[in-house]
């Protein structure tokens, strides 16, 4: 799964509809950003804002605003977290995952990417 795929899917699952994008904003109250490596070790930038729009973007955070969490793994780890074939809780415990800022924000993205597994259709 490319980054662009996996940022599409929780994306979608942000936005497919307005009630579940409030909830989303309600209950994750953080931008959260990432930090991703690939093998090359080429690093892209991309975040999810939980504290004002409930979309997805490339950048650290959207333009004047701060991430609250900045979460750093590679783009195959990622990728693997948003097909839900591993947890980010085993990747930080391995010391794949590193998580600067607010930890405890970080585990509010676990229903975002459930709702993404599942293609949109769980609810957040």
């Amino acid at each position: 799964m490319s980054l662009k795929d996996a940022f599409d899917l929780i994306n979608n699952a942000l936005t497919s509809s307005p009630s579940d994008q409030k909830d989303a904003i309600k209950k994750g109250q953080a931008i959260f950003a990432f930090k991703l490596k690939n093998n090359a070790g080429k690093e892209q930038t991309w975040h999810i804002d939980l504290k004002n729009s409930g979309t997805v973007a490339r950048g650290d955070a959207p333009p004047g605003k701060k991430a609250d969490v900045t979460l750093s793994l590679s783009d195959e780890d990622f990728g693997k977290m948003v097909a839900g074939k591993t947890k980010a809780q085993s990747l930080f415990m391995s010391g794949k995952l590193k998580v600067k800022g607010n930890v405890m924000k970080a585990t509010k993205l676990e229903p975002v990417l459930a709702k993404a597994q599942e293609g949109g259709k769980a609810k957040l």
